[in-house]
C-alpha cells in the first residue's frame, strides 16, 4: 500500500507536491477506507483538472518509479539518459522524489534525487519502532558513488561501481539479492497506462497487449468477459484465440486476438474481431486489463483519463469494484485522472485532488485542504460553479 509521495521539478511541476493517500479520523468512514493500526487510507483518489493543468504529470511520478525500481537495470542501455523530463525552466537542477509504503506490515521510506544523466542521491529506509533506519544509501560525490548498508546486502565495490542511470534495487534483483525481490515485486504491482510520455493513447497494438495478458490469466479473462457483458456494449462475452500472422521479414509469428460474441433476441448469434469493435468497447477492453490485474493481485492502479470513450456511468461501476471486500480482496487501491466533474458526487473531498497551471507550473491540492470547505457541501455545484478552481477559463 501507498502511503504518500512527495515530488518537485518533475515535468510541469516544479515546487514540492505531494500525493497524500492519509485521511486522518475526522472523515465519515467510506467503503474506500483501508484502516491500518487505526489509521485510514484511501483506496480511490481523483484527479480533475482543465485540460493541459498537469493532471498527467501529476500521476507521471507513480509510473516513473515503477519502471526506475523494478526495470532500470535490464530495461535502458548503459549510455542512455534517465527517462523523464524535469520542469523545462529549471532543468538546471535535480529531480526529487520520496515515497512512503508498505510492504506487509512493515513501512518503507525510498528516497531519490538525480538529473537526467545520473542518480545523485538513492536511500531506502525501513521503519523500526518509531524512527526510520536505513537500509541502504547510495550518494554521488566528485569521487564517485559513496555506499553503505544494514541490512541491504548488495556488495560495496560492485554499488560503488554501479552506473548512474539505474537504481540500485533494481541492479541488486538483477544480481539474485534476495533482499531486493520484496520492493521489485511492490512496485512491479503499479498499473498504468501511463509512459514518460504521457498516456498511452489507444491503437490496435492495446487489443493485443491486453488478450496476452488476459490469454495468462484465466481467471481474469473470465471477469473481463462478464463485465463486458454487463456494460450494455452489445456483447454476450468475449473470446481470445490465438492467430498468426507474417512479420517484415516474412516469419510466421503468434498473437492473441479478441473476438465479440453477439446474441440477437431470437437467438441467432454472430461474432466481430474487436479491431471492428467501437472505440469504446475496444477502450474498455484496454483498461480492464490493468484495473482487473490490479484489484486480482493487489496493489495500485494509475489510470489517466479513465473515462476516455467510456459512458460516464461506466466509471462509478468501475470505482464500485474497489470499494468493496468481495471485489477488492487485497485492498487495492486507484488514482484516476478524469474529465467526468460527477465523480464528485461519488467521492469524499479527502479523496479528490484538483490541478491548475499558473504562470507555467502546475499546483495540486486535495479539496480537504480547502478552507471553509464542509463535508456535507455539494461538490460537484461547486466546481461546476468556479467556486473550487481547476476548470478551464474561458
Amino acid at each position: 500500500m501507498i502511503k504518500n509521495l512527495s515530488f518537485r521539478n518533475f515535468y510541469s511541476f516544479a515546487d514540492d507536491t505531494v500525493i497524500d493517500f492519509a485521511l486522518g479520523k475526522k472523515p465519515t468512514p467510506t467503503g474506500y477506507d483501508i484502516d491500518i493500526n487505526g489509521e485510514r487510507y484511501n483506496k480511490a483518489i481523483a484527479v480533475i483538472g482543465a485540460n493541459g493543468s498537469g493532471k498527467t504529470q501529476f500521476l507521471k511520478p507513480l509510473a516513473f518509479l515503477r519502471w526506475f525500481i523494478a526495470n532500470s537495470f535490464l530495461g535502458s542501455d548503459p549510455e542512455q539518459d534517465i527517462p523523464f523530463v524535469a520542469h523545462l525552466l529549471y532543468d538546471e537542477l535535480p529531480s526529487h522524489f520520496e515515497i512512503e509504503f508498505m510492504v506487509g506490515d512493515t513501512d518503507y521510506r525510498y528516497l531519490l534525487e538525480l538529473t537526467a544523466k545520473e542518480v545523485l542521491f538513492e536511500a531506502l529506509y525501513e521503519k523500526t519502532s518509531s524512527q526510520f533506519s536505513y537500509l541502504f544509501k547510495r550518494e554521488k560525490s566528485e569521487q564517485g558513488y559513496h555506499f553503505k548498508h544494514k541490512g541491504f546486502p548488495f556488495p560495496k565495490a560492485q554499488a560503488e561501481k554501479l552506473r548512474g542511470n539505474t537504481s540500485l534495487i533494481s541492479a541488486a534483483h538483477s544480481y539474485d539479492i534476495e533482499a531486493a525481490k520484496p520492493f521489485i515485486d511492490f512496485f512491479s504491482r503499479i498499473e498504468t497506462n501511463v509512459a514518460s510520455a504521457g498516456r498511452r493513447h489507444f491503437h490496435h497494438g492495446a487489443l493485443v497487449r491486453a488478450a496476452t495478458a488476459f490469454q495468462k490469466a484465466p481467471e481474469l479473462q473470465k471477469r473481463m468477459s462478464k463485465a463486458l457483458s454487463t456494460f450494455d456494449l452489445g456483447l454476450k462475452s468475449v473470446d481470445i484465440r490465438k492467430l498468426t500472422a507474417r512479420d517484415d521479414t516474412g516469419q510466421e509469428e503468434d498473437f492473441y486476438l479478441p473476438f465479440g460474441i453477439h446474441t440477437a433476441d431470437d437467438g441467432r448469434t454472430f461474432e466481430l474481431s474487436f479491431v471492428e469493435e467501437s472505440s469504446g468497447t475496444q477502450s474498455a477492453f484496454a483498461l480492464l486489463e490493468p484495473i482487473l490485474k490490479t484489484l486480482h493481485q493487489g496493489g495500485i492502479a494509475v489510470i489517466d483519463e479513465i473515462d476516455n470513450d467510456l459512458h460516464p456511468h461506466l466509471v462509478p461501476h468501475l470505482l464500485e469494484w474497489f470499494e468493496f471486500e468481495h471485489t477488492n480482496p487485497h485492498q487495492a487501491q486507484i488514482i484516476f485522472t478524469c474529465h467526468t466533474p460527477e465523480v464528485l458526487n461519488l467521492l469524499q473531498k479527502h479523496q479528490i485532488y484538483l490541478v491548475e497551471k499558473h504562470n507555467q507550473q502546475s499546483e495540486a491540492w486535495r479539496l480537504d485542504d480547502m478552507t471553509g470547505l464542509r463535508a456535507d457541501d455539494n461538490l460537484y455545484a461547486k466546481y461546476m460553479a468556479g467556486a473550487l478552481g481547476a476548470t478551464p477559463e474561458l
